[in-house]
């Protein structure tokens, strides 16, 4: 117990004096040697995090309001498409993409980068990354049976297109390993369904 009790004490002195020496690096304006002074602490967030870097926010800020639109788009389909094939597309899109949503979420927030706001696929720019216009949206949601089924497909393949490209310049970009392994993932899931979507449309 006394042992466990001097580690602790020995722990703190330690912390104190690397907080000390952060701010006297920061006051001398040094900014490399501040970083090598924040001891375990950088280690263990590093560790728990791995490395990333402005790919991986980018990607990560980029596809959190791809996907919301997507799942957005999928939500509309139980209600308008006649298709089971349509049906069951739009609920393998929302199962696949939500917990993704939460995934990078997660990272941009253990990263210290903002993660975008609810409703920032509006202000979106116009076709960025296959994204749909408000206007598109509108369209979309006011049609049913084979007009919805074709205008779903459609828009979709156009913004799986967009994800997949997104994607591709993460797994050439990227540092972090785990945006890598949801980039491939994407790559494989969605250029699969974009086959799928070509299929039913009668555009293999």
């Amino acid at each position: 117990m006394i042992r466990k009790r001097s580690l602790i004490r020995r722990g703190a002195a330690v912390a104190v004096a690397g907080t000390a020496a952060l701010v006297l690096a920061a006051c001398g304006g040094s900014g490399d040697s501040a970083a090598g002074h924040n001891g375990h602490t950088a280690t263990s967030a590093s560790a728990s995090q791995g490395q990333h870097n402005a790919a991986d926010t980018a990607f990560a800020q980029g596809m959190i309001p791809h996907h919301r639109q997507a799942v957005e788009m999928a939500d509309l389909a139980p209600s308008r498409t006649e298709s089971a094939e349509v049906k069951k597309l739009a609920e393998q899109i929302k199962m696949a993409q939500d917990p993704e949503i939460k995934t990078l979420s997660g990272w941009l927030t253990s990263w210290g980068e903002e993660v975008p706001a609810e409703g920032a696929m509006d202000h979106s720019a116009h076709g960025a990354g296959g994204m749909m216009t408000a206007e598109e949206m509108g369209q979309l949601a006011k049609a049913s049976g084979t007009v919805f089924d074709t205008a779903f497909m459609e828009m979709m393949i156009k913004h799986h297109e967009g994800a997949v490209a997104m994607a591709k310049t993460e797994e050439a970009e990227g540092a972090f390993p785990g945006a890598k392994k949801m980039a491939d993932a994407i790559i494989t899931s969605q250029t699969a369904e974009i086959t799928q979507m070509n299929d039913l449309l009668g555009k293999s």
